[in-house]
C-alpha cells in the first residue's frame, strides 16, 4: 500500500458487487473488489465498474462500499450503496 496515496486521503476501499449471472439472469453472484481509492468520488471503483459494464456479460445489480483508514487504529465502517446508471 502506498504511503504517499494514504497521505493524500486515499483509503482501503472494499466493494461487494452483486451481478446477474449471464447464463441464469435470475441468479445473483457476488464479487469482492478492493483497492486504495478516494471517497466520496471513488474514481478507481467507477473506472472498474465502467470497464465491467463495457466488457463483461454479467449485468451489474448493486454495489456496497466500505472504507477503512490505513493510518489509524483498525476499525471497519460500513459504507454506502452506490446507485448504478
Amino acid at each position: 500500500m502506498s504511503l504517499a496515496l494514504q497521505m493524500r486521503d486515499y483509503r482501503l476501499t472494499t466493494a461487494e458487487i452483486l451481478y446477474h449471472m449471464p447464463d441464469h439472469p435470475g441468479l445473483l453472484q457476488s464479487y469482492v473488489w478492493q483497492e486504495l481509492d478516494l471517497a466520496p468520488q471513488f474514481p478507481a471503483l467507477h473506472k472498474f465498474l465502467d470497464f465491467w459494464a463495457s466488457n463483461l456479460d454479467g449485468k451489474l445489480h448493486s454495489v456496497r462500499v466500505a472504507q477503512a483508514g490505513l493510518i489509524a487504529p483498525p476499525r471497519w465502517r460500513a459504507g454506502q450503496l452506490l446507485t448504478l446508471h
